[in-house]
């Protein structure tokens, strides 16, 4: 079958369908006016039948008679009825099944045109290739946000070496400072213990010599 005949098929199919459920509903408006019309008609005959009922019995019996072939057309027009209404849902929901079928189909056609130009291989290619730029990416970011020359290894004694030279600095600079500062701050030198500056000069020593052996004493201390 070619493409313009099932296009045309399909086509064809739904309007028949159509075609089918108007001309039910059609036949079911006719059969709901004449139940409407022997409705009234069973009405009259059983108000006859009251009428005549004390009267004349025979005119009574004649309307109950007419009333019960119209109720029994009712009957019969009712079951028409309900195979109508069947068979109106019965195509209603073949058609749904049908219409629904083809749009399963187009989706199906759908997925089958996307997924030939891919596959499995490809998707797990893809996505490696993606973690590899991310990974690559995150490497970058992290070398732009160190500055330079923070977080190299530092030499530790070099830092000692570094340390003990400010530490000798600021001696030094005390120091210098003690000496430099005005007389009236120099604190008055501390007394030799009694020991020291009153010690007894050897025989033969001079005073001079005395003091000096005192103050190296005092310095040993």
């Amino acid at each position: 079958m070619s493409w313009l005949s099932w296009v045309g098929g399909k086509r064809d199919n739904k309007s028949n369908a159509r075609d089918a459920i108007i001309g039910l509903r059609e036949q079911l408006h006719l059969i709901t006016k004449k139940e409407e019309y022997l409705q009234t008609k069973i009405d009259d005959e059983l108000r006859k039948a009251r009428e005549q009922v004390a009267t004349n019995k025979r005119a009574a019996q004649a309307a109950l008679r007419q009333k019960k072939m119209y109720e029994t057309e009712l009957d019969r027009l009712a079951g028409s009825r309900m195979t109508l209404e069947t068979q109106v849902n019965a195509i209603e929901n073949a058609n749904m099944n049908l219409e629904t079928m083809r749009a399963m189909q187009r989706g199906s056609a759908a997925l089958k045109q996307i997924h030939a130009s891919m596959d499995i291989d490809k998707v797990d290619n893809t996505m490696d290739s993606i973690r590899e730029q991310m990974s690559l990416t995150n490497e970058i970011s992290e070398a732009i946000s160190n500055p330079v020359g923070i977080g190299a290894e530092l030499d530790e004694d070099e830092l000692r070496s570094e340390l003990q030279e400010l530490e000798q600095d600021e001696l030094h600079s005390r120091l210098v400072g003690a000496d430099a500062a005005p007389a009236h701050h120099i604190t008055a030198p501390t007394p030799l213990p009694s020991s020291t500056a009153a010690a007894p000069p050897r025989p033969g020593e001079t005073d001079e010599e005395a003091e000096l052996r005192a103050l190296q004493a005092e310095l040993a201390m």
